[in-house]
Formats: C-alpha cells, structure tokens, sequence
C-alpha cells in the first residue's frame, strides 16, 4: 500500500504542476504576455482561449488534489489489494487524461467534448484527440468513487 500511495501522491503532485502551467497559460492569454518590467510586456503567444485555461488551471488543479486525498485516505479503506490498485491507478488515469483534455481541448474546435461537431464549434484531431482518452474516465470515476466509498463503509462495520 505505501508504494501505491507514493506512486499516488507523485502523480497527484505532478497533475497539480500541470495546472499551475495552465495558470502561466491563463496569464499569458489575458495579458498577451508575460510582464518583465512595469508596463513592459513581452509576447508570448497562446492558444485557447482564457476561460478553457481557467478550467485547466481550477480544474487540473482539483483533480491532482483529489489524487492526494486519496492516496492519503488509502489505508482507511478496508480494501483488497486488487481493489487499492484499481483505485489507485483508476484515479491516475482520471486526473491525467482530464488534465490531457482540458489542454487539447482549449485547442480544439469543438473542445474536445465530443467526436463530432456540436454547438460549440466543428470537429477536428484536436477535438477527437482530447475527447477519446477522457471519456473513459467519466465511467472510471464513478466506478473508483463507489470502490472507495464502500471501502470507507465496510471499515466503518469493524
């Protein structure tokens, strides 16, 4: 378990790094650049627009932290080996691919929310790209969430 809760809490660590580039991100978009000097601005081109990198930024930002919520939550959840590495590692793949898609997807026509076109623009790569890996972690989450509840439930009956 204490190699599976470091292998968690770097992987969280890292998730939450990613988000914190997406702040640089964030930053760079709204100010066209990056300020050296007091009303001197350098250009640093972006992608995407401001309020995807919020959504990388506040989102990538969670999705590491729960990483480590659970990590450190592990031993008390009354789980089967098997069982703490499919959370484990269910949760990795959830934070990583979400973080992957909120980076694509700010480059995506249709923001990678679906195959296809949809309201929000056409379809492209980009959009089937950051769609695909994520979408099984929509299932994923759930699944690992309700491991990891009835964990906490039948630790709670001892």
């Amino acid at each position: 378990m204490e190699r599976l809760q470091r292998v968690m809490l770097f992987n969280g660590l890292l998730v939450v790094l990613a988000a914190m580039f997406a702040g640089f991100m964030l930053m760079f978009n709204l100010l066209g650049g990056l300020e050296i000097w007091p009303g001197n601005i350098v250009p640093i081109p972006t992608y995407g627009t401001s309020e995807g990198w919020v959504r990388a930024h506040s989102g990538g930002t969670m999705n590491g932290l729960l990483v480590i919520a659970i990590a450190l939550s592990l031993p008390k959840l009354n789980l089967t080996e098997g069982m703490q590495k499919i959370v484990a590692y269910g949760f990795i793949y959830v934070a990583w691919s979400f973080t992957f898609f909120y980076w694509i997807g700010n480059a995506a026509g249709n923001r990678a929310l679906t195959v296809g076109d949809n309201p929000l623009g056409e379809s492209d790569m980009l959009g089937v790209i950051g769609f695909l890996p994520g979408l099984p972690s929509v299932f994923i989450v759930v699944v690992v969430l309700i491991i990891a509840a009835k964990g906490v439930m039948s630790a709670n009956k001892e």
